[in-house]
């Protein structure tokens, strides 16, 4: 190593340590295996009807990962979702098999459609990191809204 190199590593050394952190969490994010502690997303129908259910525009699933529909009806009157009908205080699970676009009709909801889109698991590469923090976005974006007094 030249001295030149050896002074500027001695002098910005945390800045050498924060690139090989980055580096490293973006190898493990291509590399490690996709696992979860349940295979469910939740679909929740709440309890007071005032409106319409807000939902993104496409629910996606993902193939041995998160492959299976929860749904939840906490409200006192059955909730349609496509050809099933889920009665008050009941779950439902509806498990995906194959990789797929579903639509299912579900008055609740603003379009009165709900799109399911099931996707294979990703390899291990850029394609996986890309299903993580696609992942993460998701899940930022649609916490559910509580007030200060919950």
């Amino acid at each position: 190593m030249s001295a030149a190199l050896s002074s500027l590593l001695k002098r910005h050394w945390p800045l050498t340590v924060l690139a090989g952190l980055c580096g490293l969490a973006l190898l493990l994010g291509m590399l490690a295996p996709l696992r979860g502690g349940s295979h469910e997303l939740l679909l929740a129908f709440p309890t007071a009807g005032g409106g319409e259910l807000a939902l993104p525009s496409e629910i996606r699933l993902t193939r041995g990962v998160r492959d299976v529909l929860l749904l939840r009806n906490d409200g006192r009157a059955p909730v349609v979702f496509g050809p099933l009908k889920v009665g008050p205080g009941r779950e439902l699970r509806l498990p995906f098999g194959e990789a797929g676009l579903y639509l299912y009709a579900c008055p609740p909801v603003a379009g009165k459609m709900v799109r399911v889109r099931v996707v294979d698991a990703p390899g291990p590469g850029w394609g996986r990191l890309r299903w993580r923090l696609d992942d993460l976005r998701q899940w930022v974006r649609y916490l559910p809204l509580r007030s200060p007094e919950d």
